[in-house]
């Protein structure tokens, strides 16, 4: 029997549960992640990799970062050149959506296939080491007076903190087509930047500042969840009285045209891979909230919080 027969055999197996997924072991995952080095898709793309193979679902897998245009870039990247891929996976997550909302790019993620949501995590906005300003009040103060002086760093443009500081100034009266906001390629060069001074304020989820804060090169002034993050001393933009809260998830989708068969057989092996110790492990370093969904649930979960951002967008004047 040829080689390629047989794994396509083995894969129908495994969807009907007929084989363990371990008998797929000989599977080169190509993992897309649509942002430069050093952000929270980066770092969930990694660890996942991590897992499948700690898994033993996968005994090699490779990475591509291209970033840009809240992933759009490497969204319209892996849907051409992975049509009809089994293998092939792309992290993406709501920083796309409200990218796709706000640019409006030729590739929409409906092109390509759900898979699973991996994780939730809540935004931390901070300041400087350096800078003059001490606190969330401070900074909103010089939101009032001078909209323009205050330049808010983060993601691409429609990421969640892009929308969070624009709900922000919604929220304290502020207009926010008015809000300064520099869009970075990445969560690297988004650190770069606050740790250099080179914005006022700076937000992203807590995983990527956390060992910038603990040393004193950032200050960590607010956070997005509706209380306080365990173990985590940071107070709520609410209980500081900025009625703003907004999260944070990310997931990772197949590619266009792969039949229901790979579909379930790619979804088993990525759930195999979350309950790995690997997995475990990143969860705790990184601060991730376990968010485990597939399949269709997945798909309408996404759908409706598209719907939901983009509600909120256009409330806080984005669009």
């Amino acid at each position: 029997m040829r080689r390629d027969t047989f794994l396509k055999s083995l894969a129908v197996l495994a969807a009907s549960g007929s084989v363990p997924l371990s008998a797929l072991a000989a599977v080169n995952i190509k993992m897309m992640i649509p942002a430069n080095p050093g952000g929270g898709w980066d770092s969930t793309g990694r660890a996942l990799g991590k897992a499948l193979q700690d898994a033993q679902v996968a005994d090699a897998v490779t990475f591509e970062n291209k970033g840009g245009a809240a992933g759009a870039l490497g969204l319209a990247q892996f849907v051409n050149a992975s049509k009809g891929d089994p293998n092939a996976l792309m992290v993406m997550g709501a920083v796309m959506l409200g990218g796709i909302i706000t640019g409006k790019p030729p590739v929409s993620i409906t092109a390509a296939t759900p898979i699973a949501r991996l994780t939730s995590e809540y935004n931390v906005f901070v300041l400087p080491g350096n800078s003059p300003f001490k606190n969330m009040a401070e900074v909103i103060a010089q939101l009032k007076k001078d909209p323009g002086s205050v330049k808010w760093g983060g993601g691409s443009r429609g990421a969640t903190e892009h929308i969070a500081a624009a709900m922000i100034a919604r929220d304290v009266g502020v207009d926010p087509a008015k809000i300064n906001y520099v869009a970075f390629r990445g969560g690297g060069e988004a650190t770069a930047a606050i740790l250099g001074g080179n914005v006022t304020i700076g937000g992203s989820g807590y995983s990527e500042f956390a060992q910038y804060i603990e040393t004193g090169k950032m200050k960590a002034v607010g956070v997005t969840s509706a209380a306080r993050l365990k173990g985590i001393n940071v107070p709520t933009l609410k209980e500081q009285g900025i009625n703003v809260e907004i999260g944070n998830w990310r997931g990772v989708y197949g590619a266009p045209g792969i039949t229901a068969a790979q579909r379930k057989t790619l979804t088993d092996m990525v759930i195999k891979a979350t309950q790995s110790k690997a997995w475990a492990e990143a969860l705790e370093k990184n601060a991730w909230t376990p968010a485990v969904l597939a399949g269709d649930a997945f798909e309408k979960f996404v759908d409706d919080d598209f719907a939901s951002l983009r509600a909120t967008m256009v409330k806080s004047g984005m669009i």
